[in-house]
């Protein structure tokens, strides 16, 4: 990546005092201050949102009750709430921070990366339809897709990462969604926005959606590129202390009220105390982000030139069968590296590649990534335990593969303890 030196950002600075970018402040201010609404005092004048910790809301009188209601039956803005379940003060507050980073109309959020899944595919698809996914997906996606969906006459289909033709191929009279990851997990493939996005505009009852948890709405922002909705799973960067867990939606503001109303009656609704845990976290995206691409760019360029090691998958390195798609889309390239360990004759590579990550002393063995600390996994072992070696194969995991998930230590003492490790391999 290059770095911007003081120069770039008198040029910036310029440029958007003569009105040349369309956005008004970079996503790291916005990450700080939403839309610069603070200005407006919230409840009690108080600097950070307040917490709600509320499951419902009152009413002064009857004529208080019913004209609420009659905000509510015609569509008005009602500046209050009335049961947990359909809204909170600090949870709205979050939703619309999140939304302007992503510079989505709306965002809404849910307990976990996985509800906001779930609830956005069964909110859309009827029964009878049809939803393609790529292959390099998160898995629980895909399980989901291939069974629960399935037991609810909703076919699926899986294509290829980056085959677009194939993906056009699988399109069928009754699709209406196609889904993928951007950057995947574990071989951080990216897609190309605009092309998925043309493919979704081609077939008007189509929606395309993106998880986009390793990318972050810092290094990629697939709703300019013309994706419909955009998931995070905001446990991950956007909460960034591995402290709560939580889920988010961004899109159009019709497609958000539905989803809106979908949610309500599905019942899976954030926590304030969580959501205000995810603030806080979200006004140090940008630092951690920005160290985080810096650091695995640093540690991708080490590891690759490393004679212990196989191969590296980092969108920055132009080894990466994206890399082209990645340095046209994405500001930065995102904090997680996968390798893998080269084979030691007569070694298992099950055993070859665990002593190297239990020889590592900074990173901590944990199925997660996105905070503030270090996280490595064997994905053979942490994801895909139950499946023997040939059947992880078949998927494309192999034994010796690593997902090193970078957090904010100091790069030297990363590195240091890289190699220190793979010199006892």
């Amino acid at each position: 990546m290059i770095e911007l030196t003081g120069k770039d950002d008198i040029v910036r600075a310029e440029k958007k005092s003569e009105g040349e970018e369309k956005r008004p402040f970079s996503p790291a201010t916005q990450a700080v201050h939403g839309r610069i609404e603070h200005r407006k005092p919230n409840m009690n004048h108080a600097l950070t949102t307040p917490l709600v910790q509320t499951a419902t809301y009152t009413f002064a009188n009857t004529a208080d009750l019913c004209a609420f209601m009659e905000a509510k039956m015609w569509g008005g803005v009602a500046d209050r709430g009335e049961y947990g379940r359909y809204g909170n003060p600090t949870v709205r507050a979050v939703e619309k921070r999140i939304a302007t980073l992503e510079n989505g109309d709306d965002a809404l959020l849910f307990p976990t990366g996985m509800t906001a899944v779930t609830n956005v595919l069964l909110s859309i698809l009827p029964t009878g339809s049809h939803v393609i996914f790529t292959d390099d997906c998160y898995r629980k996606t895909r399980q989901f897709c291939q069974t629960f969906l399935q037991r609810l006459g909703i076919e699926s289909t899986q294509v290829p990462m980056g085959d677009y033709d194939a993906l056009e191929a699988a399109i069928q009279p009754n699709t209406r969604i196609i889904i993928s990851e951007s950057p995947t997990n574990p071989y951080l493939r990216v897609a190309d926005l605009n092309r998925l996005a043309q493919i979704g505009r081609a077939h008007p009852r189509i929606k395309t959606i993106i998880d986009a948890t390793f990318a972050t709405p810092i290094n990629q922002r697939p709703l300019e590129f013309g994706i419909d909705l955009v998931i995070h799973s905001a446990t991950k960067y956007l909460s960034g202390h591995n402290d709560i867990m939580a889920g988010v939606v961004i899109g159009e503001a019709g497609l958000i009220h539905a989803l809106r109303q979908s949610q309500g009656v599905l019942g899976g609704v954030l926590d304030p105390h969580a959501a205000w845990l995810l603030e806080r976290g979200l006004k140090t995206l940008a630092l951690r982000v920005q160290q985080q691409n810096r650091t695995a760019q640093i540690v991708a360029e080490f590891l690759e030139t490393h004679p212990k090691i196989a191969r590296v998958w980092y969108p920055g390195l132009p080894s990466h069968p994206d890399h082209q798609i990645a340095r046209q889309q994405m500001n930065g390239f995102g904090g997680v590296v996968s390798f893998e360990i080269a084979p030691v004759p007569g070694e298992n590579p099950l055993d070859t590649t665990a002593r190297f990550i239990d020889a590592m002393t900074i990173p901590l063995i944990a199925p997660s990534l996105g905070g503030v600390e270090s996280l490595i996994e064997q994905p053979a072992l942490m994801s895909y335990y139950e499946l023997s070696s040939e059947e992880r194969l078949t998927i494309g995991i192999k034994d010796n593969l690593v997902r090193f998930a970078i957090g904010v230590e100091d790069t030297a003492d990363i590195l240091a303890d890289l190699t220190q490790a793979l010199a006892q391999v």
